[in-house]
Parts: structure tokens; sequence; C-alpha cells
């Protein structure tokens, strides 16, 4: 016992779920505990996915057990030349069998006989359990967790090229005792190689890198199965949300436009680049869950191979119009479908949406895209993973997080693209803001649609067009007049019309979700101060890192350094975070631009 903690006397243990892993006191390898909400939210939607896609092939298997039953009854007795009865029969089930040639005329009378006296014979080949790549493992902690808390999984494979890393991860395999050790396996290996060299391998692909996801895209795509289930993350929502638009055309191929949707456009932005590069190989994408979480935007997809289906990818696109004096914006379709002599053709999309200036407040447009304007999300996914949530509340670190946001996106209208914010449009025509039960039930009664956003607690998601938003909001100041504001406003343009829809602000029932009636939390406050990105792994952590860590986790840290950033034993001074001699002679703490145009904390 002894030898075992003078091993471990170097390690600080930490434990997530049912997996523990052993960190040194360095940055050496990166680890965030912020992530919890991530990977309890990829252990629920990979539970999903085990259960969808063993339910996929059982109905695969009776439908096609049943179609060879049909024909066994319509054949009395089956015409036999040579092999090909018995091949083609099963090669449509999917069975091979794997007989000499001398015995083949033997095995076609038995099958013929058998199939005379119990028609509804079934031949079903076992489902092979799904095999999981973790392309940047890091310690490793995502694929023990996987390994060790959702069953029905096969092998786990974790990459990683950081030699550190990758001892880390081997080191917690073996910590985890032989559940782990008999499921994970961990390789050095760049992960856009080992993905290419193992096409459709992989039936869950998970990318979780430190900043952008881009250049592991095109792989990815590729190492996913037919059916299988592709988990991406993307933290560079600087990038995303259009503070450096020109390095998001970069990444992306997609140019952000800033507006209160800038959370949901950047997993738009992310889903329309995977499908890009998915299509180059024949291959599309059908999302099942896309939620914007603390302080990254995280997208699970499923890929699927056909030339024919990734036609429609046109229509599944959109640029976005967004007025640059009001709120309001307008998608442009990519493409759409003509039926000419009973045949379906594909077209160009008919455009422009909207005129030179816009018709609300005559201010000119700025265009972005293209983005991914069909559903974010499955809904009948949303709701079997809320579920089973629910079901396995101790087994879930982070539930009330995770059910918090599931709740939400189940209510969300899932084929309304984007949303704008109730405060937004009343400043725009300086307002007092109508509180959102009332302004709900406005655009109910007045025939439309209405919901609330994940993305934003103040996000309205509607089907209704933007003179019936204006006109809302013409009855609400006519009734709450305001002061007079400058001619030129976009507040006073919107507004010296007349409203051509008497709005009606009487509560209506469905303006408060049933999330809302139970008094269900839907957006929980983070739960500790500092909760959000890390510094990168193998950086040396200094005083400016204090709004990231905190100034006692700070002190910790920096205690645990010597001069060239390596773990040491020397006590920490008193100052705390004070900043040293040497600290000051450091470049300036401003966030410079690395050559890749990608923001970086330190030079």
């Amino acid at each position: 016992m002894g030898e075992v903690e003078d091993m471990l006397k170097d390690y600080e243990i930490k434990k997530e779920g049912e997996a523990e892993i052993l960190m040194l006191a360095s940055n050496a390898v990166f680890f965030n505990p912020v992530q919890v909400h991530n990977r309890d939210m990829s252990i629920a939607v990979l539970r999903t996915f085990v259960a969808k896609r063993k339910e996929e092939y059982e109905e695969l298997m009776n439908k096609r057990n049943n179609k060879s039953h049909k024909k066994g009854n319509q054949v009395e007795t089956p015409v036999v030349n040579g092999d090909t009865a018995l091949t083609s029969q099963h090669d449509e089930i999917g069975v091979v069998h794997e007989k000499e040639t001398n015995q083949a005329t033997n095995e076609i009378e038995d099958l013929s006989k058998e199939e005379t006296k119990t028609p509804s014979r079934k031949v079903t080949r076992e489902l092979k359990p799904p095999i999981v790549l973790e392309a940047l493992a890091a310690s490793g902690l995502r694929s023990l967790r996987y390994a060790r808390e959702v069953d029905g999984l096969g092998k786990v494979v974790a990459l990683d090229n950081d030699k550190a890393s990758i001892e880390a991860c081997k080191r917690n395999i073996k910590f985890n005792g032989a559940s782990a050790i008999s499921k994970v396996e961990a390789h050095l290996a760049d992960a856009r190689v080992y993905m290419l060299t193992h096409p459709k391998e992989f039936d869950v692909v998970d990318l979780d890198p430190y900043g952008s996801p881009s250049i592991f895209l095109d792989s990815a795509v590729q190492a996913v199965a037919d059916g299988g289930l592709l988990m991406c993350t993307a933290t560079d929502l600087a990038v995303l949300c259009g503070t450096n638009g020109e390095v998001c055309y970069s990444k992306y191929g997609s140019y952000p436009v800033k507006g209160k949707y800038c959370h949901e456009m950047a997993l738009r932005i992310l889903l329309a680049c995977i499908e890009s590069h998915a299509n180059r190989y024949k291959r599309y994408i059908v999302p099942v869950l896309s939620v914007y979480m603390d302080f990254y935007v995280r997208v699970f997809v499923r890929v699927f191979t056909s030339a024919s289906e990734i036609k429609n990818t046109p229509l599944k696109l959109s640029y976005v119009y967004q007025c640059a004096g009001c709120d309001s914006f307008h998608l442009q379709s990519l493409g759409r479908t003509v039926t000419k002599n009973n045949s379906l053709k594909h077209a160009p999309g008919i455009g422009p949406v909207v005129p030179q200036e816009c018709s609300d407040c005559g201010k000119k447009f700025n265009v972005g895209g293209p983005i991914w304007s069909a559903p974010i999300h499955d809904q009948d996914w949303v709701l079997s993973t809320l579920t089973d949530v629910r079901q396995m509340k101790d087994r879930y670190p982070a539930y009330n997080k995770i059910t918090s946001v599931l709740t939400t996106v189940s209510e969300e209208l899932h084929d309304i693209p984007l949303f704008f914010s109730l405060h937004n449009i009343s400043g725009t025509v300086k307002c007092t803001s109508p509180s959102a039960v009332m302004f709900r039930s406005a655009v109910i009664n007045a025939g439309y649609q209405i919901s609330s956003s994940h993305c934003n607690p103040l996000g309205l998601k509607s089907d209704a067009p933007w003179d019936v938003i204006w006109d809302i909001m013409r009855c609400w100041v006519k009734n709450h007049p305001i002061k007079e504001q400058p001619r030129d406003s976009p507040g006073t343009a919107i507004l010296s019309k007349s409203p051509q829809l008497e709005a009606n602000f009487s509560r209506a029932v469905a303006a408060l979700s049933k999330a809302q009636v139970k008094k269900v939390n839907r957006f929980l406050p983070n739960p500790e101060s500092h909760w959000g990105p890390k510094v990168r792994a193998g950086r040396r952590i200094t005083s400016k890192h204090i709004s990231l860590l905190g100034a006692e986790a700070l002190h910790g840290a920096m205690s645990h350094q010597d001069g060239n950033g390596a773990v040491t034993d020397e006590p920490a001074s008193d100052t705390g975070a004070t900043v040293t001699n040497e600290e000051e002679n450091e470049p300036s703490n401003k966030r410079q631009k690395t050559g890749d145009g990608e923001q970086a904390s330190e030079p």
C-alpha cells in the first residue's frame, strides 16, 4: 500500500461520473472540469444512439425476413442453379454461409424442405457493438466515461498526437481497472491521418478540439460508418459569431453576420461546413441535436451515403439578409425544386428575397452565409434522450444542466431558423418592452406560432413575418406612447407606418410552454465563478490568466511552476497573483493574432 501511495503522491485524482483520472499539478495535459456538461450530453446522446441503432437494425431484419417469407410462399419448389439461388436469397437478408462447393446442392435441398415445413423461418445476423473513436483524447477521461458508463459499446479508440497526453491516457486506462483495459486503447497518432486510413470504420467519431474543428472535418466524415454518429465541438465562438468574419469564411466557408442569434448561427455555420465536407464523398448529414452551452457549440449528426440525396443539399442552405438598421432578417435559399412532366428537377433559388433597402426601416442589408437552414434537431431523438436522462439521474454529474438544455430544445420550433430578441426590437422603437407572455399571446392570437430558444433566454422563434412583428410593436407603442425620436432613426421609420393588423394582447393558453407552466428551470447560472475555457495544455500559467482561472486557482498553479513552467515543489509566495519581475518583462497581455488568424491568449 505504501508503494502505491508513493506512486500517487505526485498526482491528483479527478473523479467524474464512473471514471477516475490521475492529473499532474502542471498544465502538461489539458483537462477542463467545465466540460462535464459536454461529456454528460455526449453520453446521453450516445446512449440514445445505441438504442436507436438496435431498433433500426431489428426493424430492418424484420422487414427482410417478411420479404423472404413472402418469396417462400410464392414459390413452392425453388429452381436452383448451382449456388445462385442460395447466394441471392441469403445476400438479401445479410447472411453469408461458408460451405464447401460439393455440399451446396445438399444444403439447398435441406433449406427447401425447411421452407416447405416452416415458411416463417427467420435468419438473422447478430448486430456488432458500435466502435467509438475519440480523435483528441488528452487525458482520456471522455473515452473512459464512454467505456464505463454506456452499455453496449464495443471498442473505444483514444487518439492524440501529444506524447505526454497518450502516456497520461494509458496511465488512466490502467488506473480504471480491467473494464477499461478491455475496452479502451490509446494510440499516438495524428487524428487526421488515422481517420483517413480507417474509412467508414467507426460507428461514432467524437471531435472535441481546443478551438476550431475545421481541419479535422474532411477526414472525420470519411471515418464514420453509414448511419454512424459524428459528435463535434467548436469553441472558437469569436470567429463563428462574427467578430472575425473573414477568418470564419476561411475556416468554415460561411460569412457570419452579427445579431442576437449569433450562437444559433454558429451552430448552423458548423452544420453547413460538415455537410459541405460530407458531400464531397457522396455523403450527407442528418442533425439529431445541436446545442449552444457555456462557451461552445456542440452538434450531433448522423452520416449517410447517397449520391441522389446530396442533390437536396442546396435546399437545406440559405443566405441571411440582416438589416443594418432594425432587427429584421430574411433567408434566401440556395436552391429549389421544379416539377416538370412528372419529374423533379433541381434549380437555383429565385431572388433576391428583399429589396435594396429594408421595407420596414429603409436601411441597407448585410449579407451572411450560407448557413444550414433545415432543422438542427430531431425532436424524436431529443425527447428520447431527455426521457432516458431523467430515468438515470444519478449517473449524470451535470444532470440539472443537460435536462434544462434538452427541455428548452424540445420546446423549440424546430423548423424555424434563427430568432429575435424581444428587448432588441423594443429598443429599436425606443419603447418599454412588453412582457414575454403578452407578446407571445399577440403572436398566437394573430394566428402564428412562437417559442423560446435554448441559445438565449430572451430569444423568440416565430413563423410570423416581420410586418406582423412590427405591427404588434406599433399597436403596443400606440397604447404605451414614447418620446419623439430623431427622424432618421429606424424606430421612427417603423412607427410612421399604420399597422395593418390590430394586435390582441389578451393572454393565450399557449403563451407559456409546458416547462414554464411546471416552473422547470430552463436557463441555469454557472455553478461557480470562472466557469469557462482554460489555458491550453503546455502553456506557462502566469498572472495574465487570472480571468480564466481566478486568483485562488492561479496562485495554486503558479506555485507548482519554476521559471521555465516546469513543476516544482517549492512553496508559493504570499503575494498570490501579483506580477513578478519576470512577468513584467513578458510581452503585453493583449490578445495577439496567430499566423492562421485565430485568437490566442499568449504569443
